[in-house]
C-alpha cells in the first residue's frame, strides 16, 4: 500500500501525509500512515478500539510549585508558570515545567467522540505509541494523543 488507497498508506514518506499537531482548524489529512497488513496480523498488544474522546490534557501527577527567582531569570520569556517536582521514585527526571496555557487547558477537551476505521484502529492496537497526534472531528485539529481517552475504557490514547 505505497499509494494512498482509501486515505491510508504504509509509506512514511508519502507526500499527502500530515505531521504533528495543528494550531488552527484544518481538514483531515488526505492520507494517514498505518502499519502494514502483515505487521497488524501479528497480533495486538492492546484491545482493538475504534472510538476515542477528546478530554483535554491531563494535569500534573504531583504537586506543583511557583518558580524560584533563579528559575524565573533563567527561563524568562519561556512561558513557564509552575514546576512539578517528581518524587525520588520517578527519577532520573527531576520534574517538569508547566506553561500557564497548559495549566488552563487541563481537562478541557471538547468531549466529542471520534470514530476510526479498522486499519487505524489495528495500528493503535498493534503499536500503541505509533502516533503522536490524532484528529478531533469537532475541533477539526490534530491534537496530542494524550488529550484523548479510549471509549469505553477511558485509558489514554497512545499508552
Amino acid at each position: 500500500m505505497s499509494g494512498c488507497e482509501n486515505g491510508l498508506t504504509t509509506d512514511p514518506k508519502h507526500e499527502d501525509l500530515g505531521h504533528g499537531v495543528d494550531d488552527k482548524p484544518v481538514s483531515q489529512n488526505k492520507c494517514y500512515l498505518v502499519l502494514s497488513e502483515e505487521e497488524r496480523a501479528k497480533g495486538f498488544v492492546r484491545p482493538l478500539r475504534y472510538n476515542y474522546q477528546h478530554v483535554g490534557i491531563a494535569g500534573p501527577k504531583y504537586p506543583v510549585r511557583d518558580l524560584t527567582e533563579h528559575e524565573k531569570e533563567v527561563y524568562a520569556g519561556s512561558g513557564y508558570a509552575k514546576f512539578e517536582d517528581y518524587p525520588e521514585s520517578e527519577r532520573p527526571g527531576i520534574g517538569r515545567f508547566w506553561e500557564q496555557q497548559e495549566l488552563d487547558s487541563i481537562g478541557k477537551g471538547c468531549g466529542t467522540v471520534t470514530h476510526m476505521g479498522r486499519e487505524l484502529s489495528e495500528t493503535y492496537a498493534r503499536q500503541p505509541g505509533f502516533y503522536g497526534s490524532t484528529y478531533c472531528v469537532e475541533c477539526q485539529m490534530h491534537k496530542p494523543v494524550g488529550e484523548f481517552t479510549w471509549v469505553p475504557d477511558g485509558l489514554t490514547v497512545g499508552s
